[in-house]
């Protein structure tokens, strides 16, 4: 995208971010709905995805999944522009929230206890990791905008609650974090190819599921936590909880991470990022998004 015509945008997303939260609640439903009557590849991604995942569904539950989910993500451009611009006072003044588990990771943290705190992609998960970002000490892991002016709006936004941000090819930057007692975010839930996953069923079907997480753990010694994020009722609830997995294998330790994902996924499914081709690195070599 042209850099005078990102500037543009950016300008003006600021500036609706100054409107009311109700203000952005109203226009988040009618962007909502606009993205569902329009046709572009994320749709068609997001249908397959949940088509793929729910096949025990009827037709008609699959439908309600997907067209909840598609206007769910009107509110993403509001969430992550709260999360980037808003100040913490705002948000607390502004968006309802509840963390629950909350004092078992600052104990952690306290014990200066290496945490790699897994999550899953939320249409909300900047918000999400904003509002914890506020109340205990965290990083987390990005993949680079390919624009670096957008990647530097982005990097500055999150830096705005966590203490810093690594790039997710940087391991030995991760690993260091945990070494020290640091806790960081991490979420291993999309394709990130072939050559650095293992295939481990995702909702009954093979997925690339990156490999490194074990080594991670192994190496660092840290303890491994969930955050699982939802709404309810209107107000958006964080939950902290410790993860045991099993660390016998590589495959062993992907399969119950995907698995205790993938249950937190079933809860509110049309508040995931089905947007994303989760299966599109197969060894078949199977294009399952064309």
């Amino acid at each position: 995208m042209n850099r005078a015509l990102l500037i543009i945008l950016l300008t003006f997303w600021r500036v609706i971010m100054i409107l009311p939260r109700k203000f952005h609640i109203f226009l988040a439903k009618l962007i909502g709905y606009l993205f569902l009557n329009s046709s572009n590849k994320r749709n068609k991604y997001s249908k397959i995805n949940i088509e793929l995942c729910f096949p025990e569904l009827s037709q008609n539950q699959r439908d309600y999944i997907y067209k909840k989910n598609i206007i769910s993500s009107g509110s993403i451009i509001f969430d992550t522009g709260s999360a980037w611009f808003w100040s913490d006072s705002r948000i607390n003044k502004s968006i309802p929230y509840k963390i629950n588990g909350l004092n078992d990771l600052i104990s952690q943290q306290k014990q200066n206890n290496g945490v790699l705190l897994f999550f899953k992609h939320s249409l909300h998960l900047e918000l999400d990791a904003r509002i914890l970002g506020m109340h205990s000490e965290i990083y987390g892991v990005e993949r680079k905008h390919n624009s670096k002016y957008f990647q530097s709006v982005q990097k500055k936004g999150r830096l705005k609650s966590m203490k810093g941000v690594i790039d997710r090819n940087h391991v030995l930057k991760f690993i260091k974090l945990l070494k020290s007692g640091k806790t960081v975010l991490y979420a291993p839930d999309q394709d990130y190819g072939i050559k650095k996953s293992l295939e481990v069923n995702f909702f009954s079907r093979p997925a690339a599921t990156v490999k490194a997480p074990l080594k991670i753990v192994q190496n660092t010694k840290c303890q491994t936590f969930f955050l699982n994020t939802y709404i309810d009722d209107g107000v958006l609830i964080l939950d902290i909880e410790r993860l045991k997995l099993n660390e016998s294998s590589t495959i062993k330790f992907l399969d119950d991470l995907n698995t205790h994902i993938e249950n937190k996924i079933r809860k509110s499914p049309h508040e995931y990022l089905w947007q994303h081709r989760r299966f599109k690195s197969n060894s078949n070599k199977v294009n399952l998004y064309k």
